[in-house]
Formats: C-alpha cells, sequence, structure tokens
C-alpha cells in the first residue's frame, strides 16, 4: 500500500516574534470558521490518503498548542473519519512554552498525539527577550519535563543558533541545557534575516547587528561536533536526534514522497505535482466555502526538476543511494558529476560507500554552495 504524509497549517500565535516569515496571524476572532473550513478542506481532499496507508500527521504553525484538546480531536477525528491512525502513525504537533500546562499536555496525549516538537529556541532569558518569545528559560524547562512527565517519550526541540551577541560559550550552554532534559531530537537552525520580518527590518536599519558568516560557521561546526558525540546522530542539515528517532513526517519531505497539507498557506506534492493554498485565513475561509478548495497556485515538475529535487534533498538528508537514484532517473546525473564528486571525496566533502554519497560535517557546512555546483 502507498504511504503519505499530511501537513495542517495552524495559523494562530499569541504574539508575532521578529524573525518569524512563516504565516500566522494573532487575532483569532475567525478560529471556530476557520476550524470549519478546514475540516471541510480535509473531507474534499480524503481521496488522497482514503485507501493510502498515512504514516505521519505533522500539526504545525503558528502554534497549534493554542488550541483545545478538543479543537485538536475535531481536526484528527475528520481525518479518521476517511482513513486509520492506528499506533504506528506518527503524530507530530508544534507546541510553544507558555501555551501549554500539565493538564493540557494530559490531554493531548489521550488524543494519541505521540510526538512533540517544542518551540524552545533558547534557554538563555536574555536571547528569549530578544526574540521577543512569550516564555523564559525555566518554563521553557518545565514544559519538557511535563511532556515527559505525562508520556511523551518523543520530544524535538528547537534552538536557534548566532543570534547577536551570543557567543560559544552562550550556545554551548544552549546546548548543554538541551541534553540534560529528556529529549530525543533536537533541530538547530541558524537565525536567517527573512524578507517582511521586524528583524530583517532592524538589522536593514542597522540598529541591530549580525555575526558574520565566519562565526555562524563556526558555531554549525561547533555543534555538529558537539551534539555527535553526545549520542546525536546528524540526519539532515538541522537535525539531530538518537537512534531510532528521526522524524518521519521530515523524511517524507527530504525523500521526495507524497504529502497533503491543509490550511491557508500549506504546500502539497502528489505524484510529481505541487501545488499550494492561500495565506490569508479569511481568504482561505472564503475560498473553502465557496469552492471547497484554497488552491492558488501548482506545478507539474519536469522530470529534470523532479531529478534536481531528488538529489539536493537526499544529500541535504542522510544521504543518496545511487542505486535507487539510478532505477528511477537512470545514470546519467552520476555519469555528469562523477568527476566533481571524485574531487569532493579526494577534499573529504563526501562520502562514497556500498551505493550511498553521504555529507561529512566539512561538506554540511558547504552544502549549498556544493549542490549549486551539481549539474
Amino acid at each position: 500500500m502507498k504511504k503519505i504524509s499530511l501537513y495542517i497549517h495552524i495559523p494562530f500565535c499569541e504574539h508575532k516574534c521578529i524573525y518569524c516569515d512563516f504565516y500566522s496571524i494573532t487575532i483569532t476572532d475567525n478560529l471556530s470558521r476557520f476550524l470549519s473550513a478546514l475540516k471541510k478542506e480535509i473531507s474534499e481532499f480524503s481521496n488522497y490518503f482514503k485507501n493510502t496507508e498515512i504514516q505521519s500527521v505533522f500539526l504545525g504553525g503558528g502554534t497549534p498548542s493554542l488550541l483545545s484538546a478538543k479543537q485538536i480531536d475535531e481536526i484528527l477525528s475528520t481525518i479518521c473519519h476517511y482513513s486509520n491512525l492506528g499506533e504506528g502513525v506518527e503524530i507530530t504537533l508544534e507546541t510553544n512554552p507558555g501555551t501549554v500546562d500539565l493538564q493540557k499536555l494530559k490531554e493531548f496525549k489521550k488524543l494519541g498525539i505521540n510526538r512533540l516538537s517544542i518551540g524552545v529556541q533558547s534557554f538563555n532569558d536574555m536571547e528569549l527577550k530578544f526574540l521577543t518569545r512569550i516564555h523564559d528559560g525555566k518554563s521553557a524547562i518545565k514544559t519538557i519535563e511535563d511532556a515527559n512527565r505525562v508520556g511523551f517519550d518523543n520530544i524535538n526541540l528547537d534552538l536557534i543558533f548566532n543570534l547577536p551577541k551570543q557567543t560559544q560559550s552562550i550556545w554551548e550552554k544552549n546546548l548543554q541545557t538541551a541534553l540534560a532534559l529528556p529529549v530525543k531530537h533536537i533541530s538547530t537552525y541558524s537565525l536567517i534575516l527573512e524578507r517582511g520580518t521586524i528583524l530583517n527590518k532592524l538589522v536593514s536599519e542597522k540598529k541591530i547587528l549580525i555575526n558574520n558568516d565566519d562565526f555562524d560557521a563556526s558555531l554549525y561546526e561547533f555543534t555538529m561536533e558537539y551534539l555527535s558525540a553526545k549520542g546525536f546522530n546528524q540526519y539532515e542539515v538541522s537535525n539531530f536526534c538518537k537512534t531510532g528517532y528521526e522524524c518521519i513526517h521530515n523524511l517524507t519531505y527530504w525523500h521526495h514522497k507524497n504529502y497533503i497539507g491543509f490550511g491557508p498557506s500549506a504546500h502539497s506534492f502528489y505524484k510529481n505535482k505541487r501545488w499550494w493554498n492561500c495565506s490569508g485565513v479569511k481568504q482561505y475561509i472564503n475560498k473553502i466555502t465557496q469552492t471547497g478548495n484554497a488552491v492558488c497556485g501548482s506545478e507539474k515538475l519536469s522530470d529534470d526538476k523532479l531529478l534536481d529535487e531528488y538529489v539536493m534533498l537526499a544529500l541535504r538528508s542522510n544521504g543518496l543511494n545511487l542505486k535507487k537514484l539510478e532505477n528511477i532517473y537512470g545514470n546519467g546525473w552520476f555519469m555528469q558529476n562523477r568527476e566533481y564528486l571524485n574531487h569532493l571525496k579526494r577534499n573529504n566533502f563526501v562520502i562514497e560507500k556500498d551505493n550511498f554519497i553521504k555529507f561529512t560535517p566539512k561538506g554540511y557546512l558547504l552544502c549549498d554552495e556544493i549542490l549549486q555546483k551539481l549539474k
């Protein structure tokens, strides 16, 4: 049976952080209408997953943990009406400290949610204040400990490095704090200036100074070495986990598998076609109400583009299986890039073993530059 993953975008936030460019709003007046539209959209697209094995459901945002357990249950129950969500399905809820307590976490656990991705970003109170997060370091720690206490074994936390005025010592302390907690997965992201964010405006006005690329690279290199030494395997550019705790949902993206996205700004990829929803909540609700879908754009990927994406996603994650590549796309790509791949191997940017090509830590440092040079 074919497999598929589902993504649900919950766009509501208590507060819009200065660095965030994901679609979110702080006004919840339309929440009930949004949930009705979301359930209708899931129903309208149910043929995509009716006779298919759902391997993961990811509730992202925004801040999905702002919703009550009853509201989350409405969403999951709608999916269950058309397909089975058994024990083997990974169900992830993005959760922000400051939006949950012990009782709410218990209720989420009873719904069948079995993975939490907690948006910690930092345990340092000065950094959290800069990022305009609504929690402090102590409440972040408590959220993780509470989640573990109610039975969540599979916990990810997000951390951001290369913040202004951040030293390696401060960053190491963040990692130390994370590793002392019951987490199996850590996602680390370099601070990126995204167009349209408050942070980007402040930097362009020279009100905030960002560290240079060399310092950013040094922190990333330190992160790879540090987490690897502590038993966290790097299986994607930004993601580290204990063995067996790779995020199934994210592997769907990185392995170029089918997924359907619901909610404003959500993207889908199915049988070599990609489409995406409009962003505005009101527009999304109106389009769903009138037509049953909120699609505002789509593209059919050419064979060349499919190949490019397949290679890029595989190399950015846990490696490129050359036999599988040849079975799907032939050996043209490998022959065309063989000389450059040999150069990368000689200089320890990649390793090739058992028909598998994978970035080394040195290669991960320059992965974007390397990927651009592949033909």
